[in-house]
């Protein structure tokens, strides 16, 4: 079974910085160890539904975000720890939600939330003004 571990949230002032981390761990249906093609960060803020942040292709390192972060935010792997960090610099306080990370078994990045397999219970980040 797969599984997605995020860590990182806190509350935070605006314009802070905050790493986001998630772990995927388990095995495929195969049996073999899950390997994710793409990786990806939504967030859901009180009251809204749940939008795409970043994301992430494993082979070819492609990289897509959301337009409110670019520049802001960097989606990356970290080969050491096994994780995809989501570093967020310059917060503010619409940036404040449950992050969620999501895994995907096949194909590229995308903004799609469908397209993905497994996801993480979420980790909320709260910015004040």
């Amino acid at each position: 079974q797969v599984q997605l571990v995020e860590s990182g949230g806190g509350q935070v002032q605006a314009g802070d910085s905050l790493t986001l981390s998630c772990t995927a761990s388990g095995r495929a249906a195969s049996g073999r160890a899950f390997s994710p093609y793409a990786m990806a960060w939504f967030r859901q803020a009180p009251m809204k539904e749940r939008e795409f942040v970043a994301a992430f292709t494993w082979s070819g390192g492609r990289r897509l975000y959301e337009d409110s972060v670019k520049g802001r935010f960097t989606i990356d792997r970290d080969n050491a720890k096994s994780t995809v960090d989501l570093q967020m610099n310059s917060l503010k306080p619409e940036d404040t939600a449950v992050y969620y990370c999501a895994a995907r078994r096949l194909g590229q990045a995308t903004m799609n939330p469908r397209a993905y397999d497994y996801w993480g219970q979420g980790t909320l980040v709260t910015v004040s003004s």
